[in-house]
């Protein structure tokens, strides 16, 4: 095991204790964190290896996909914006994006697509790469499908919105 390196401060020593227990249990090969808080780095922790056959060390710089955790930024977010009264998760979404009215959605509210009800939970036909990476006709695309259930009446994992 590579030993976990960085730093930390004192309040903060539980989360290296929890990432070095994860380390030596082998529930993950390698792991890095950095918490800010206040503006100020608190944590600064890395260990362990980038690949599954442990021959290559995790660095500082080893760069991760951090997969969904988009999702957790952007709903933090979202609720901040309604605790600060500019967002309200009970208005359709088209209060705030018009187009994505069309197609039977005028009644998907903010609160719908928080909690992956909104019955968009993909897109209609196949996507590729370069696609998704191209806002406008990305979010476009989203706007003009029709749902796939009545929303809020069932859940599905919003993979790409």
């Amino acid at each position: 095991m590579t030993e976990l390196q960085g730093t930390v401060n004192a309040e903060f020593e539980p989360v290296r204790d929890a990432m070095e227990g994860q380390l030596r249990s082998g529930a993950e090969v390698g792991l890095s964190l950095a918490v800010d808080v206040d503006g100020q780095q608190v944590a600064d922790l890395w260990g362990g290896h980038r690949d599954a056959t442990r021959t290559q060390p995790w660095q500082a710089d080893t760069i991760t996909n951090v997969w969904s955790v988009t999702k957790t930024v952007t709903s933090l977010a979202a609720l901040m914006l309604v605790d600060a009264g500019e967002l309200d998760a009970y208005a359709p979404v088209a209060r705030y994006w018009p187009e994505f009215a069309a197609n039977g959605k005028q009644h998907v509210e903010v609160r719908h697509l928080m909690s992956h009800t909104s019955g968009v939970s993909g897109l209609d036909s196949p996507a590729r790469l370069e696609d998704l990476y191209d806002v406008g006709a990305a979010a476009a695309r989203m706007a003009s499908q029709s749902p796939w259930w009545e929303p809020g009446s069932a859940s599905g994992y919003h993979v790409l919105n």
